[in-house]
């Protein structure tokens, strides 16, 4: 039973910049899954149709998504669990820590963008963690950069083989549709939001495919069918499965097309859960033990209730509604009497989860991420740091009548991580890091929309934040004192050097030769 139900799990993430249209693709998929009726963000001057997954108010007004949202349906025979991403690279932290919790990824490309810096990034942190990856090239309904440059640029930039398994006839105006290698097939394009097009059973070398897409089209596809398989391998899912080999869809998420080839392929060839690495040891999820790490927690999940949501990665064996499990980080034993799975914001109590799944657990504060839950056995999961921020500003209260209310919304914030607070040895006051720009704009909205507090903020000119640490208390003491007013703690309570400059950070790692400064929280 066990092994049947980790079989049928895919857990993945759907990663893009967020011009390359990742939501459109994830509402595709929903629909697909049978959960919602209408599809896509629809963009006009008269209506405005956000993503499921976008359901903080924020996220609707300037349609993005700020935080990652968890999407569970049912497909065929299969359970698919969607991390929907922050496609904003002032988010890319989230994204991070959402690939420690996935066994593959859907990277969305745009088709006359093409690879952008930000797809750069989750690219090499999936290929760190040999994480499988399908790539689709979206809106081939526009005009966009040659079908063979493109797979050219994603080998290149993107350090991996590609295999397309369908392939566009045409692109724009003139785009007529995708001929599906892996399925034998072809689809024809139909541009309609609403309607999913029908596929037909075409034999690629008879006259009936110049019925279908005209005598030259038909000749070009042939031609470019015959360059692919010269050109690139067959499909081998193994290398696939080793993170080696990304297969390559194209088609328009947004018009429905393209989609279902991709999902049908993903839930055959996508890997089952896989094996997670703990500090003391590689867990398998064939385990009978129930085993699971927290990998995200949102605030205000349902803002009348102000509650916190912990959301759990189930690693190995059965999570069960009200069983005892151990939380390794406060050494308690603690029961869940209404765990939940997700359609984004619309939740629904589950009594049971099995590894792959994942699962939100109601948090009043017990959580921080990378906390791990048991069946009693000490295990600690690695993989889900805090990098040093870019930007940094203090945090005022600009209501004192709400100080109580503000300093609420910064904690709970603070335990999404959406952005790192450090407080200020020498003068005490709070300071926020962050990646970019739009994360002050967030927190500051959220604080006053969700929490009812409003804050200013104070740019402070820093360079970076690096966490450090040495065997050498007496030299670390020294360095401390020296440095006090550039001195913060996390947290944590772990020591932080503020850095004003990169000339100030080079002289402090020459003069305290044995303090180590360290980048990221993780260590």
């Amino acid at each position: 039973m066990l092994n049947q139900e980790i079989e049928r799990r895919r857990t993945f993430a759907i990663v893009a910049h967020p011009d390359a249209g990742k939501t459109s693709l994830t509402e595709k998929f929903l629909l697909f899954g049978g959960q919602i009726q209408v599809a896509g963000a629809v963009n006009s001057h008269k209506i405005r149709k956000t993503a499921t997954s976008d359901w903080m108010d924020i996220e609707k007004q300037r349609g993005i998504s700020v935080t990652t949202s968890v999407m569970e349906f049912d497909y065929r025979d299969y359970k698919i669990n969607i991390l929907d991403t922050p496609g904003h690279q002032d988010f890319a932290e989230d994204t991070y820590r959402t690939l420690t919790a996935v066994d593959s990824v859907i990277i969305v490309i745009d088709a006359a963008k093409g690879v952008e810096t930000q797809t750069l990034k989750l690219m090499e942190v999936c290929r760190m963690r040999k994480t499988p990856v399908i790539i689709f090239v979206n809106k081939m309904d526009r005009e966009g950069k040659d079908p063979f440059d493109l797979l050219d640029e994603l080998e290149e930039q993107l350090l991996i083989s590609v295999r397309p398994l369908t392939w566009p006839i045409e692109s724009g105006p003139r785009f007529k549709g995708v001929y599906n290698i892996y399925g034998d097939s072809l689809n024809l394009f139909q541009p309609s939001k609403q309607v999913v097009t029908e596929r037909v059973a075409v034999d690629i070398h008879s006259d009936d495919l110049d019925k279908h897409i005209g005598k030259p089209l038909a000749q070009k596809l042939r031609s470019d069918l015959e360059l692919i398989d010269g050109v690139y391998p067959a499909f081998d899912v193994n290398e696939y499965l080793k993170g080696d080999l990304a297969p390559v869809f194209f088609g328009s998420a947004l018009n429905n097309f393209g989609v279902q080839e991709l999902l049908d392929c993903f839930v055959e060839i996508a890997p089952s859960p896989r094996a997670m690495k703990a500090e003391e040891r590689v867990v398998q999820p064939e385990e009978l033990k129930f085993t699971g790490f927290i990998f995200k927690i949102t605030a205000n999940i349902d803002p009348n209730h102000r509650s916190c949501i912990a959301f759990c990665k189930v690693c190995s064996g059965k999570f069960v509604r009200n069983a005892p499990y151990y939380h390794v980080r406060s050494k308690k034993t603690m029961r869940f009497s209404s765990p939940a799975q997700f359609m984004a914001q619309r939740k629904q109590t589950v009594d049971e989860a099995w590894a792959g799944d994942i699962v939100g657990l109601p948090d009043n504060g017990t959580f921080k991420i990378g906390d791990t839950l048991t069946e009693g056995e000490e295990l600690h999961f690695k993989g889900l740091p805090s990098f040093s921020p870019l930007m940094f500003k203090y945090i005022e209260n600009a209501d004192p009548m709400k100080q109580k209310q503000l300093g609420k919304g910064i904690d709970q914030l603070m335990d999404e991580g959406v952005a790192q607070l450090f407080v200020n040895q020498f003068n005490g006051r709070k300071l926020i890091g962050t990646v970019g720009q739009l994360q002050f704009e967030v927190i500051q909205y959220r604080l006053e929309n969700e929490y009812g507090a409003k804050c200013r903020w104070e740019p402070v000119s820093l360079y970076k934040a690096c966490w450090i640490e040495s065997d050498d208390a007496e030299e670390l003491d020294s360095f401390k004192k020296r440095k006090y007013q550039f001195m913060a703690k996390d947290r944590e309570g772990r020591d932080v050097f503020l850095a004003d400059s990169n000339y100030v950070l080079q002289m402090a790692q020459n003069d305290f030769k044995h303090v180590k400064f360290h980048f990221s929280s993780e260590f």
